[in-house]
């Protein structure tokens, strides 16, 4: 007889309840924090773009800067190189300012000693007439007299021209371009120039003629100094033009009296003395 045993399965023990809530908890937690450095990723990639736009934005905004004080630096060095021109050109007009002054001092004192001389001369003159009976006397004195007199008409002739700003006496024609020679303060050279474009040696200038208006009588001319070339544009007759050179101190003066179809006649002034300065610059005038 065949005995029935009862066969015991044994079972396994059950998993208790907070195990599996502790999963479920373990797995919210990790999709939390999951969720939390996916957006911490992002917010960081989106803080560094906006720091790389912010550092192109300074890096604009210095060059564009930097830009700005080189031009602000170029032109407070233009201002000062104007401000430094504007400063000798004024030193230089009050240096011949103070020049034309002395000159035209000068001038007046000399005229004024010569025109008494004559006077005193012509007193003693009729003096001795007044005492002398003598024909031969009378008549030697008539030609002292006369002499005087000439004398006396020339400087007031001379007193009657026009003078420049400088005092010098301006001649305006042949007659008193010879009266100027005759005096012989300055060195007189005249000359003509009848075609445009031709050059002429004055003194130690060249002149060369450009053009002319004779309805206007004014002309337009170059003049070569001191290896320099300066352009007189619509100068009229009579008009002195005034400019230095290496050998004078004192300034040189062209007239121009006459003014013709491509043709003018002149004169140039020049000081008997040189001087040792190293100005070489038109003024008076101007350009």
């Amino acid at each position: 007889m065949i005995e029935e045993r009862e066969v015991v399965v044994p079972q396994e023990a059950a998993t208790p309840r907070w195990v599996g809530i502790g999963v479920v908890v373990l797995a919210i937690v990790s999709l939390v924090a999951l969720g939390i450095g996916w957006s911490a990723e992002n917010a960081s990639k989106s803080t560094q773009q906006a720091l790389t736009a912010q550092v192109q934005a300074d890096k604009q905004a210095q060059s564009v800067l930097e830009q700005r004080l080189q031009q602000s630096a170029e032109a407070q060095a233009q201002v000062q190189g104007e401000v430094s021109v504007i400063t000798n050109r004024l030193k230089l007009t009050q240096s011949e300012l103070a020049n034309a002054r002395y000159q035209a001092k000068k001038i007046k004192d000399m005229d004024a000693k010569q025109f008494a001389a004559f006077q005193q001369q012509q007193d003693q003159v009729n003096t001795q007439l007044a005492t002398k009976a003598s024909a031969d006397d009378v008549n030697k004195l008539g030609g002292d007299v006369n002499g005087v007199k000439s004398d006396l008409d020339s400087t007031k002739q001379s007193l009657q021209m026009a003078r420049d700003q400088f005092g010098n006496l301006i001649a305006r024609n042949h007659d008193e371009i010879a009266q100027l020679r005759q005096m012989g303060e300055r060195n007189i050279y005249e000359f003509t120039v009848d075609k445009k474009g031709e050059r002429k040696h004055v003194g130690s200038l060249t002149v060369e003629l450009r053009g002319t208006n004779v309805k206007a009588q004014s002309f337009t001319m170059y003049l070569f100094v001191d290896d320099k070339r300066f352009e007189k544009k619509n100068r009229s007759a009579d008009e002195p033009i005034y400019f230095y050179t290496h050998d004078y101190q004192a300034p040189l003066e062209l007239v121009i009296n006459q003014v013709g179809k491509n043709k003018i006649t002149g004169y140039l002034s020049v000081p008997k003395t040189a001087g040792t300065t190293t100005q070489a610059a038109t003024s008076g005038t101007g350009e």
